[in-house]
């Protein structure tokens, strides 16, 4: 009864908003601030973007009123109806509830397959590792949805495989769950004209489309001819007025290409509003750790995002340089979990470990089983949160989770011993190490140095 209330109060102050944004905004704000008065929830976020209007100029402002002069409305209102009040107000109060109660970690996301297949075969991928024919059924993510809303989670975002695949399915459920957000990780070659109709009607669905830089980057990993059906893609989001963003995987061989500002401002050009960045990492037997960048490059992506964080109106969230925001690592469900397409939950993304699997234990249950409780027990796994990986970062943390857990590969075609994975990342962290140690110690030192 109360979050009903609480939920109604919201949607009518933000339907407040749409009648005159530019005045309006700063008044929202400072009611959101007043109504966290412990700063638990959703005070934070309200005072930094009040701070952006006060400078009219720049890349912030330009950004947020691009979400008026480019999204529909109808899209931008169910957005920020379901993040505002769901996700950021009503589902962590949930949350909270859970790790009080359970002693357990609570995620605020759900990552999951609905399909290991995929229509591309993109070099060092580990999709194929898990094989192309597994599917969770319609009703099994429903469940997920579920269960996860029990536990206040409102944001549930698409792998694979590529899960636009099951595209129709995907649509159902958007319809099924009006009050949540649904963001796929997807390559885009199969978002046309009639999907972006369908995204356009349901309003609560945003791609991140994959692109590895500029045409000859995207191809060589991709596939000829993938960077121009990409950009067809875009083109035609942007045409409907509908939120799209970017999921870019950094290599060797393609970084200062996505950490360029020529990216950057060609994908803002596009339509982009948001970039999601990810490090290639070496997971399966057949990946291909040549293709993991160099502390420099590391480094290089840490000051350029930084940089266009000032510069550049699109919002960025690099998955590994910005663990300083979350207090190291997020996943084990500190702040989401993953399920792969055979149903087994496993503690991120990049980890294929697991000890639970949908089809035998609640949500709930997993989040108490010995593999997640290993994560809840030992993060942050590092005192300098640019060091946030149990894998990446700290290798010798992850084998001994496993270990101590009994977890066990879910890598259903060829299995990967957990030293065998854990020893291509050894040469990375200890080169990673005394580059982030100094930066880590420069901006403790002085917040906001940029040297």
């Amino acid at each position: 009864m109360v979050e009903s209330l609480q939920s109604y109060g919201l949607k009518k102050v933000l339907a407040y908003l749409e009648s005159d944004p530019d005045n309006n905004i700063p008044k929202i704000l400072d009611w959101l601030i007043k109504l966290d008065k412990e700063e638990r929830y959703i005070a934070n976020q309200a005072k930094a973007v009040k701070k952006v209007f006060e400078n009219p100029n720049s890349n912030w402002y330009q950004l947020i009123n691009s979400l008026w002069t480019d999204i529909d409305g109808g899209v931008r209102k169910t957005i920020f109806e379901n993040f505002i009040i769901n996700g950021s107000f009503i589902g962590p109060k949930r949350q909270d509830k859970i790790r009080e109660e359970h002693g357990c970690n609570a995620p605020w996301a759900i990552l999951m397959d609905p399909t290991s297949s995929c229509n591309l075969q993109c070099t060092g991928c580990w999709a194929a590792d898990y094989g192309s024919k597994m599917n969770m059924s319609f009703d099994t993510l429903d469940n997920i949805i579920q269960e996860g809303k029990k536990l206040g989670v409102y944001f549930f975002l698409y792998s694979g495989g590529e899960p636009l695949v099951r595209k129709k399915d995907i649509i159902k459920l958007c319809e099924k769950h009006p009050d949540c957000i649904f963001l796929a990780f997807t390559n885009g070659t199969l978002i046309d004209e009639t999907f972006a109709e369908d995204m356009l009607r349901v309003k609560n669905f945003v791609p991140a489309i994959s692109i590895e830089g500029d045409e000859e980057a995207t191809d060589s990993r991709r596939g000829k001819g993938t960077y121009q059906k990409v950009i067809r893609t875009m083109k035609i989001l942007r045409e409907k007025k509908l939120a799209f963003g970017i999921s870019c995987c950094y290599t060797r061989e393609n970084t200062e290409i996505i950490g360029s500002e020529e990216f950057f401002d060609d994908m803002i050009e596009k339509g982009a509003k948001f970039a999601w960045l990810f490090t290639y990492m070496p997971v399966g037997n057949d990946a291909v750790p040549e293709l993991m960048v160099t502390s420099e490059q590391r480094k290089f992506m840490y000051e350029q995002i930084r940089k266009f964080r000032e510069t550049k109106p699109i919002f960025t969230m690099d998955f590994w340089n910005d663990g300083e925001y979350a207090d190291g690592c997020i996943a084990g469900g500190k702040r989401y979990l993953h399920i792969n397409a055979n149903g087994d939950i496993e503690p991120c993304a990049f980890i294929h470990y697991s000890d639970s699997n949908i089809y035998n234990k609640t949500l709930l249950e997993t989040l108490k089983s010995p593999l997640f409780m290993q994560y809840h027990d030992n993060q942050p796994f590092n005192k300098n949160h640019l060091r946030p990986c149990p894998l990446l970062d700290n290798p010798e943390c992850l084998v001994d989770m496993v270990e101590k857990s009994g977890a066990k590969s879910t890598d259903i075609k060829n299995p990967e011993d957990v030293g065998n994975l854990s020893a291509k990342c050894e040469n990375a962290a200890k080169n990673w190490a005394p580059i982030a140690d100094e930066i880590w110690n420069c901006t403790r030192a002085c917040p906001g140095c940029d040297e």
